[in-house]
């Protein structure tokens, strides 16, 4: 996998083992990443900017690392957690690295979703999230509704997020809470809709009648755990 850009590279200098090849743009004058470059002898290649354009899509800020592909977690690295984000098929990665992001500031330290039709851990993902990767397990399942069964019989509320549901601050929010975020454009699955204990939405008192699903996300998260 290919990650870049320099608060993406200042993030893995924990891990810098894990920074298989770098790749700089030609003229590339960043003196502290140059230095810790060749002080831990990784290795590097200076290439033409139009090389970099066509290996990542975003702002690579000059710089592309070749990483080893991110490493899920599984469904029994869940201990005993208080609030768990399941991401029913969303597909737009800054969407899920701004999920990642808030989760990881508001304690939440674990993201579940699918494996088939939903955005995976790519570069765009590593970027948005700015290291909160680091802190936030990222688990891929094969069916969401086993896994909300599975949560369930751990002592799991499922809690679907749709406009058409209970005032969230109705909700008082089990001690052990699942909140669902569905699919940009088509919200909550009807399988997973039918398969959670509660609806609940965000009172929206403007003309437009969504919010992006990380803003409805972060809204949701600050209101879950403020409840404690």
């Amino acid at each position: 996998m290919k990650v870049f850009g320099r608060n993406v590279f200042n993030e893995y200098k924990n891990n810098y083992k894990d920074i298989k090849k770098i790749y700089l743009k030609k003229g590339f004058s960043d003196k502290n990443i140059l230095d810790f470059i060749k002080e831990k002898h990784l290795k590097y290649d200076f290439v033409e900017n139009k090389v970099l354009d066509g290996m990542v899509d975003g702002n690579h800020q000059g710089i592309v690392m070749q990483i080893d592909d991110y490493e899920y977690s599984r469904l029994n690295d869940i201990k005993n957690e208080r609030l768990i984000v399941i991401l029913d098929h969303l597909e737009d990665p800054h969407n899920f690295g701004a999920i990642i992001r808030t989760c990881e500031a508001a304690g939440v330290k674990t993201i579940i979703i699918p494996k088939d039709r939903s955005v995976s851990v790519n570069s765009t993902v590593m970027k948005t999230s700015v290291g909160a990767l680091s802190y936030v397990k990222i688990i891929r399942v094969n069916n969401l509704v086993n896994t909300i069964n599975t949560l369930k019989n751990d002592g799991y509320f499922i809690y679907a997020a749709d406009m058409n549901g209970l005032n969230y601050k109705d909700s008082s929010f089990a001690s052990k809470t699942v909140l669902v975020i569905g699919n940009e454009g088509k919200g909550i699955s009807k399988l997973v809709r039918d398969n959670s204990d509660e609806i609940v939405s965000i009172p929206l008192l403007g003309n437009i009648n969504s919010l992006n699903a990380s803003v409805a996300c972060a809204i949701l998260i600050y209101g879950i755990i403020n409840k404690d």
